[in-house]
């Protein structure tokens, strides 16, 4: 059973939920799991000024995601930050990449699930992933969030990420912020409930 991770990072924040999310979907016998990241768009100058550079040297080693591989996965984790309320630029760029996958129904009965982090505590974190789940509905997969059996998305006393469609955090105006405990608990949770799911879709 493979579940496959693909993810777009900036500032180091997505990439550090997505690792998080893998050491969850290992947790599940059998699981096989792989770690993507999608082709930058932006222009070295752009990344530089911003410090994405920098920051994304720290998984560089992750190879670059091909459109074929997701047909090859049982389930697709998804993480993207967000960009005024969607998914950023880059991975709409990749998704929309995969009209052969869909002729072929490739990703059909397949479990799909996103996470995703902003800025702030209400700067889009669940339209985000609702917008993304449309395009997993077009392909035919199997939505999968985060139920509230992880009981972190429901404390009050702290600011934190997390709601029914996925794990998420915040990641302040200037990328200050690193994923708390909790936003990395509910990450954990979500890989190992998705890899379960696909084990029981693929039986």
């Amino acid at each position: 059973m493979k579940i496959l991770i693909v993810f777009y990072s900036a500032s180091g924040h997505i990439h550090r939920m997505a690792e998080t999310v893998a050491a969850g979907a290992r947790e599940v016998p059998g699981a096989e799991v792989v770690l993507r990241r999608v082709p930058e768009t932006l222009p070295e100058e752009i990344l530089k000024r911003t410090g994405a550079l920098e920051a994304q040297k720290s998984f560089a080693h992750i190879p670059v995601c091909t459109v074929e591989e997701l047909g090859q996965a049982d389930a697709v984790i998804f993480g993207t930050p967000t960009r005024f309320g969607n998914m950023c630029g880059q991975m709409r760029q990749f998704l929309d990449a995969t009209g052969r996958l869909w002729a072929q129904g490739a990703l059909v009965g397949k479990a799909g699930s996103v996470f995703t982090s902003s800025g702030t505590q209400h700067g889009g974190q669940e339209s985000t992933i609702l917008s993304f789940h449309t395009t997993l509905l077009h392909h035919g997969m199997v939505l999968v969030g985060l139920p509230y059996s992880f009981s972190g998305q429901t404390i009050t006393n702290e600011v934190t990420g997390g709601s029914p469609y996925g794990a998420s955090t915040i990641a302040g105006g200037q990328g200050e912020r690193m994923p708390s405990e909790n936003e990395l608990a509910g990450a954990r949770f979500q890989g190992k409930h998705v890899a379960t799911i696909a084990g029981k879709l693929s039986k």
